[in-house]
């Protein structure tokens, strides 16, 4: 080969090796993206709250005496179980056992007074009566008999008063009994001492008029739950009572108590600086679930509103703008953007109406830069 001729070669093997070099870098890049299949399932429309809901007992009384006085007797520590009816807490209250311990001598008393005189009207009665027939055989003056029979009528009288004197010593009985209940907080059902506002000897008052103060004893009934839980003020009509609902709550991780919404708040809460929102209260179906449970958790609730089975379904995430996807075509491994007719929709699933047919692969990564229709993409092998 002639030396220019080489050199010639040499100049157009650069130049092509070149072009490629620059090919190579300036050809458009692959785009590593996640895909699904469009599947059949569920998909179910969920309302939700706009922040956390609070898991309740189903029962909370926040006691105190309805009188002022001195603890003398505390029979519960924080965390007792307690039976409906048990004394929980007693003010000082000997003066009013004393004055019932006197009403019920009283009445003791009252009795013998009252079975003497009904004794003595009995004898008197049958003397009048005796009298009466005496003057009927002319035996006796009228005199007399007006005297027995007067005297007879006397002591009748002295007996009913004595029956009207017993009936008030026992109405005082239950006036001062009922004081002495006042100065006792009993269990008004059965459950757990939860908080405990005071010791033996300390002074307790009822709560002024319009001015709230801490309960002495606070009683919850944890044999079941609910949640209380705020939606937002558009949510609230599509909520029914009765509606399925689950419970999420951090304590427990990932875990969903199926529940059932039992309450509606009848009015708009109102708070500064926070968006409108209705409280919505739901049960929870298995009571069982309660054994961990602790009033206080925070808790989200998925109210289920419609449900739609054995539909089309793609991930929400791959939906673009409400109706837009990119569709992974496996011959060429490039990506078609479509347009679907989305039907209802939450958090994980979109039911999709028309547009795709079932085992087609959507993008899922749609926060990848460079998407676009007819860009070259590669999944990821795992």
């Amino acid at each position: 080969m002639p030396r220019h001729s080489f050199r010639w070669f040499i100049v157009l093997l650069l130049v092509v090796l070149a072009g490629v070099l620059v090919w190579y870098k300036m050809r458009p890049k692959e785009i590593e993206v996640t895909v699904a299949q469009v599947t059949r399932g569920t998909v179910e429309k969920i309302v939700a709250n706009t922040r956390a809901g609070t898991l309740k007992a189903c029962r909370k009384a926040n006691l105190s005496p309805s009188v002022g006085g001195q603890i003398s007797v505390l029979n519960v520590d924080e965390g007792d179980m307690v039976k409906k009816g048990q004394l929980l807490l007693e003010l000082w209250n000997n003066d009013l056992k004393a004055e019932i311990g006197l009403a019920e001598s009283e009445i003791k008393a009252g009795k013998t007074r009252a079975a003497a005189s009904l004794l003595q009207a009995e004898i008197v009665q049958r003397e009048a009566d005796r009298m009466q027939q005496l003057i009927s055989d002319n035996a006796i003056s009228d005199q007399d008999a007006d005297k027995a029979i007067t005297e007879a009528k006397v002591l009748q009288a002295a007996y009913e008063a004595a029956v009207i004197e017993m009936a008030t010593n026992r109405a005082r009985l239950q006036v001062i009994k009922a004081n002495l209940e006042r100065s006792m907080l009993l269990a008004p059902f059965d459950g757990i001492i939860a908080k405990i506002n005071g010791e033996l000897s300390e002074y307790v008052t009822p709560s002024p008029p319009g001015i709230p103060t801490p309960p002495t004893i606070e009683l919850l009934d944890i044999s079941c739950f609910y949640v209380t839980a705020p939606i937002d003020e558009v949510d609230a009509p599509a909520v029914k009572v009765g509606m399925e609902a689950r419970v999420i709550m951090d304590a427990f991780g990932d875990k969903h108590f199926p529940a059932r919404v039992s309450r509606i708040d009848p009015y708009v809460l109102d708070v500064e600086k926070q968006a409108r929102t209705v409280d919505v209260e739901v049960q929870f179906i298995n009571n069982e679930d309660g054994e961990n449970f602790l009033a206080g958790y925070s808790a989200d609730v998925e109210i289920i509103t419609a449900v739609e089975e054995n539909v089309l379904r793609i991930p929400t995430q791959a939906l673009l703008d409400n109706s837009l996807v990119y569709v992974y075509q496996p011959q060429d491994q490039r990506l078609r953007e479509k347009t679907v007719r989305t039907g209802i929709s939450n958090w994980d699933y979109t039911q999709v109406v028309e547009g795709l047919q079932e085992g087609e692969s959507v993008v899922i990564s749609t926060d990848r830069p460079g998407l676009k229709d007819g860009v070259r993409v590669k999944i990821p092998t795992e």
